[in-house]
């Protein structure tokens, strides 16, 4: 029998954080219940909010509506002392996509409005890091001056479709204390052509040019960190095409998170809230013992899977991630881990949908982070039957043969290592199945059907559960879990039943609050 543990604890009221909006003057009024101050403090106070489609909760962003159904669902499958991080709840997103639209002289910057292709201005978001909105406003003050059209999504004209910035706030030349607040931006410029050598290639080029030359480092202000392109004409609502051009500023984009430093292309995968992707690392690795062999599946650039070899001596670290454009940013972040690690490290381009158990041989921790959709079918499939998987491996003098052996040359390319990193020791890799499993979820309802599903079979258990505000104002909220092997004891058995019965009486309260929170806000 295996063990499911998650991580958590019970949600206690987190500390405000350093940067919010001016705190309102208390009501005079005696007879206003001082309970209500928390949902003012902790308001998102935003001018775009009824318009913008980024955000849906106004009030009390340190509690999302969603944590009562969190911390009930982990409560009913033993977990009573769920804990929910409250993170960074203003200017907290150093990563954003958004569409441009309207007309050179009054260009609109932002978001979609909701069930519609409205772009909503929004140059004062208060979720975007305050570096992004001081790059938004010179991207239009140059798109005005130099008379570049925005996209018109109808007839399939204009210059700049969309925009990605991204802020790096790893400077340090600066203390510490101040390299948040003076974080510079990444600036991609979604150009309407081919390619470089279309006929508005001047003007993108003298966007460029203007960016750099009113936001970078010969300003009293360096706003601008690089200055990329990327081409596309696609009709459809795929944001970028595959053709991506470094016009100015540094090559290349790093950020510290995990104890490590992390490049990033523009083309990769990035956290948008970076402070509380660190803050959910951290606190990840108590749960990976050292010296242990890793996977990590759905890797990206191998994130997740370096800070581990680097701050936990794993034995070996095996990523493994469908999209291609992460091998460089793995590449260059493995060149900056420390000389002293002693790990067998590889990135693998593979689908980890394709032979799953292939992949968990040899593994003592898997790491997965899927998708919003969760995991794939395939995958869930092997990790609920893993330990059948194992019976039968035990019980043939083969012993993974089969995966050993393999021969099929589509997989065996699969296998083949794009990156890899040798161990100064070269410990031989094992055949052994993982005995613990952490899940990352950031998509609340496909972690909650895969939960169920791993837990029906009976071969794991849930153990702790931990959440994190990675997107306050929003209902998206990520959360990582922790599985090791082995049943629990029957003390632990007791306990549980016995936290079960007490929570009956608790979630009941919970439920009640949560329903007169809706209400409250409906009105």
């Amino acid at each position: 029998m295996l063990t499911l543990s998650i991580l958590s604890a019970q949600p206690s009221a987190p500390p405000l954080p350093t940067s919010s909006p001016p705190i309102p003057k208390p009501n005079p009024n005696p007879n206003h219940s001082i309970s209500l101050l928390p949902s003012v403090t902790c308001a998102l106070q935003c001018q775009h909010f009824q318009s913008c489609s980024g955000c849906t909760q106004e009030l009390n962003l340190h509690r999302p509506i969603i944590l009562a159904e969190v911390t009930e669902f982990f409560n009913r499958l033993g977990v009573s002392d769920f804990t929910f991080d409250s993170c960074r709840l203003w200017e907290w997103r150093c990563r954003a996509k958004l569409a441009v639209r309207g007309s050179s002289s009054s260009p609109l910057i932002g978001l979609y409005q909701e069930n519609s292709h409205n772009v909503v201005d929004i140059p004062h978001c208060k979720a975007h890091h305050p570096s992004i909105n001081a790059a938004v406003e010179l991207l239009k003050q140059g798109i005005t001056d130099l008379k570049v059209e925005p996209y018109d999504e109808d007839k399939g004209t204009g210059e700049l479709r969309y925009v990605q910035m991204a802020v790096t706030t790893n400077n340090t030349s600066l203390p510490a204390s101040q390299r948040y607040r003076n974080g510079k931006v990444q600036v991609t410029l979604v150009w309407n052509s081919r390619n470089e050598n279309s006929p508005s290639s001047a003007k993108l080029n003298a966007l460029g040019n203007f960016l750099w030359r009113n936001g970078g480092p010969r300003n009293n202000v360096h706003l601008i960190h690089s200055v990329w392109a990327n081409f596309q004409t696609s009709t459809n609502n795929i944001i970028f095409g595959n053709r991506w051009r470094h016009l100015l500023g540094e090559l290349d984009f790093w950020e510290h998170v995990g104890g490590i430093d992390v490049a990033l292309a523009p083309s990769s995968f990035g956290q948008a809230n970076t402070r509380a992707f660190d803050s959910l690392l951290h606190k990840l690795q108590k749960y990976v013992p050292n010296g242990k062999a890793v996977a990590d599946l759905y890797a990206g650039a191998g994130v997740i899977g370096l800070s581990l070899a680097a701050t936990r001596k794993c034995r070996s670290v095996k990523c493994i991630e469908i999209n291609k454009e992460a091998k460089l940013s793995f590449e260059k972040t493995v060149g900056r881990l420390p000389k002293s690690i002693n790990s067998t490290i590889s990135w693998h381009h593979a689908d980890t949908s394709i032979e799953p158990l292939s992949w968990l041989v040899g593994s003592d921790v898997v790491v997965v982070d899927p998708p919003r959709k969760g995991l794939d079918p395939s995958l869930l499939d092997a990790l609920r039957t893993i330990s059948l998987a194992e019976k039968r491996a035990m019980s043939t003098e083969r012993s993974f043969s089969k995966v050993k052996n393999e021969k099929r040359p589509w997989i065996l390319r699969a296998k083949e290592a794009s990156v890899q990193i040798e161990s100064k020791t070269s410990p031989e890799e094992g055949q052994s199945l993982p005995k613990t499993l952490i899940y990352i979820s950031c998509g609340w309802e496909s972690f909650k059907e895969d939960c169920k599903s791993l837990l029906s079979r009976k071969e794991w258990h849930l153990d702790k559960a931990r959440g994190f505000n990675l997107f306050p104002g929003t209902q998206r909220h990520r959360g990582f879990g922790c599985v090791q092997k082995g049943p629990r004891s029957r003390s632990e058995e007791k306990e549980v039943r016995k936290e079960e019965e007490e929570a009956l009486v608790r979630n009941f309260g919970v439920i009640d609050v949560a329903l007169e929170l809706n209400n409250d806000q409906r009105d």
